[in-house]
């Protein structure tokens, strides 16, 4: 057993591989997958449906944008009273949250959505990347997929929050990085893909344009990123054409050899980061930061078994148990095609 360090958040993990030899009593077993129709009249998100709000979706044939109808930011709200008090201290958060169906298909996922579908997706999430960049200092792009990580609508969607300030997560990240770019003069993530290609043994998929790995100091059993081979891209904005489709690729790789794990619907948030944006963005230096995608999935142990950040993880420190070159490995080897199309 040991630590790692993680530079982008600046925290430490403790690695346990010889926890994975405890007993478990639970269930192993693969779970029996609900077949979801295409069309689901009484789904919110599928095309023609009337939403809660009393609002109709139009016949969408692609993705679908609509501003969330019950969203977490809002746009014109009151600015919160001063106060000087370091110990009950509050600021102006302002923004809005808008909810991105993938397809209109119900029945489906982007490990076995086309190419031209997932691209299709990345388009469009660089089209509201650049409009609510242009008032807002960060835009979180993150997808929740399945019941145990809170998604309420088996439709294939995901979530653009956009907010005037930079979330927790953002901020720790950019500190971070920026300290990295002062004190080495180089790029944080750009010098770790270098070492990562070099290593070889925590890549799980690759392309010409990116990579897609258990990172050396992940958290969650299988947890991955996509991070750029070697080009400097600051935001999902800077993507060339090619780099769109090879997204796309890499994309369903990654989330193919999730699936084929256990045989499921694999679960899992994931999101992108890249560089903060808001109103004169542009005359910002933001070279220390590199454009990356997240995924944090909960399954250990098989499609009914997932791992608890509680107890010591919430008061003392995140642990992992078996190791992220384990996880590679078990992600690298399975197979390309996804398990469904295989039989």
């Amino acid at each position: 057993q040991h630590v790692r360090w993680n530079p982008l958040k600046g925290e430490w993990i403790l690695v346990s591989p010889h926890r994975m030899k405890r007993p478990w009593s639970g269930q192993v077993e693969k779970p029996t997958e609900e077949d979801r129709p295409e069309f689901d009249p009484k789904n919110p998100l599928c095309p023609g449906v009337t939403r809660p709000n009393g609002q109709v979706n139009p016949q969408y044939t692609s993705t679908f944008i609509f501003d969330n109808d019950f969203p977490a930011l809002l746009e014109d709200v009151p600015e919160p009273p001063e106060s000087d008090n370091p110990l009950f201290r509050c600021g102006s958060a302002k923004g809005t949250c808008k909810v991105m169906c993938f397809s209109p298909k119900s029945n489906v996922t982007v490990p076995v959505m086309s190419i031209q579908e997932i691209r299709h997706v990345i388009d469009a999430w660089i089209e509201e990347l650049k409009l609510l960049g242009q008032k807002y200092k960060w835009v979180q792009i993150f997808e929740n997929k399945g019941a145990v990580m809170g998604c309420s609508n088996p439709h294939p969607h995901c979530q653009i929050w956009a907010s005037s300030f930079m979330p927790n997560e953002a901020a720790t990240k950019d500190k971070n990085m920026k300290e990295y770019f002062d004190k080495r003069g180089s790029n944080l993530l750009m010098d770790y893909a270098k070492q990562e290609i070099e290593n070889a043994e925590r890549i799980v998929v690759q392309n010409n344009d990116w990579l897609g790995l258990v990172p050396y100091w992940a958290v969650w059993p299988y947890e991955t990123m996509i991070i750029p081979r070697s080009r400097h891209i600051k935001r999902m904005s800077d993507l060339t054409d090619g780099e769109r489709d090879s997204l796309s690729d890499i994309m369903k790789q990654l989330t193919t050899k999730y699936d084929n794990l256990f045989e499921c619907s694999f679960p899992y948030s994931m999101g992108f980061h890249g560089a903060p944006t808001g109103p004169g963005f542009e005359n910002e230096n933001y070279d220390y930061w590199q454009f990356h995608a997240l995924y944090y999935p909960p399954l250990l142990r098989s499609a009914t078994v997932k791992k608890f950040m509680v107890g010591y993880e919430m008061l003392a420190n995140c642990q992992r148990d078996l190791t992220a070159e384990q996880a590679a490995e078990k992600l690298r080897n399975l197979p390309d095609t996804h398990y469904k199309a295989q039989k």
